[in-house]
């Protein structure tokens, strides 16, 4: 296998146990005996579990000794509710590590130096843009800024509308594509709406299967406005947890889920148009389906822009087909 094929196996590892780690990052590693031959994959466990290189070498056992470690985040160089990551690899006799992104915690940092020091061959940088833009997306943005990272997930038709001129929306976007959500829901931490959401749609916010069954997984459900909310409402089931916020104010719903990491904002066009005000949006993931529904139902409404000139400028990062629908994921400019 090439490295590149290896580091891939690896995100494949951080991709299955992401929405699992908190608040430790969804690492994965592979090791390769020392004929270049995968010897062990693992990923990061639970909080107070081994991390991903211990995993991977556990599967590995004696086959490690003068082999190869390729792990996606730079190798832990402190001691938490587990030793050094580093320790195992020097333990084992790991001869070279490869590693995609380096650790920006300064309690961890220093792993790379240490394992050079004691005569590991390290490198840094194997597919960086994959592990930034995937599994560590939203935890290096909240080791970055002490924030959470919220990203707006939307349904649109082709023409921008998020429902039918009679309030109508379900179903814009395939059952591939809701598939898709729920999964992206099951790793999240914090799903976001606004009160008229709550009034309108009467949501359960909840991770299913499929089969229509609850994931193992749930994240908290927030609730933002002023209003009152029905207890009656879905969203106050037992379900999951459900936090009210009343404010107005998008900064504020940050600061109040600063303990969360990974964020979904699926609010209507009021709350998504306040949080792009705000500039409190990290990323767009939107669902587009091929089909014209016209109307006044937009997916977003004032996000402060008067002209052309001061138009949000974004980039895409992403462009897949999901069933017949397409998910653009973008990141601001």
């Amino acid at each position: 296998m090439t490295p590149e094929a290896v580091m891939r196996l690896a995100i494949e590892q951080a991709e299955q146990v992401k929405g699992s780690t908190y608040p430790n990052p969804p690492v994965g590693a592979v090791i390769l005996d020392s004929d270049g031959h995968i010897a062990g994959v693992g990923g990061t466990q639970p909080t107070g579990g081994p991390h991903a290189e211990v995993m991977a070498l556990r599967a590995a056992g004696e086959r490690a000794k003068g082999g190869t470690a390729v792990v996606t985040l730079e190798p832990c160089n402190h001691h938490g509710r587990t030793p050094p990551c580093v320790d195992a690899l020097l333990a084992a006799g790991i001869s070279t590590v490869s590693y995609a992104v380096s650790d920006p915690n300064p309690a961890a940092e220093g792993g790379a130096q240490r394992l050079a020091d004691a005569g590991v061959v390290v490198s840094a940088g194997l597919l960086a843009d994959k592990v930034e833009q995937g599994p560590l997306r939203e935890w290096l943005h909240k080791q970055r800024t002490g924030l959470p990272h919220v990203t707006w997930k939307f349904a649109t038709s082709v023409d921008g509308r998020s429902a039918a001129a009679d309030g109508s929306s379900q179903w814009i976007t395939s059952e591939a594509a809701r598939a898709d959500v729920h999964r992206k829901r099951a790793v999240a931490d914090a799903i976001v709406v606004g009160t008229g959401t709550v009034f309108v749609d009467d949501p359960t916010l909840t991770a299913r299967r499929p089969d229509g069954t609850l994931t193992d997984r749930q994240p908290l459900r927030v609730v933002v406005g002023m209003r009152e909310v029905s207890l009656d409402a879905k969203v106050l089931n037992d379900d999951s947890h459900t936090m009210l916020i009343r404010t107005h104010d998008p900064l504020e719903v940050i600061r109040s889920l600063g303990d969360r990491t990974d964020v979904l904002l699926e609010g209507g066009p009021t709350l998504a148009g306040a949080f792009l005000r705000a500039g409190a949006v990290n990323r767009i993931l939107a669902y587009v389906a091929p089909i014209l529904l016209g109307g006044p139902i937009t997916a977003v409404d004032d996000i402060g822009v008067p002209s052309i000139v001061h138009a949000q400028r974004w980039r895409f990062d992403g462009i897949k087909a999901i069933g017949p629908d397409v998910r653009l994921s973008l990141v601001p400019n």
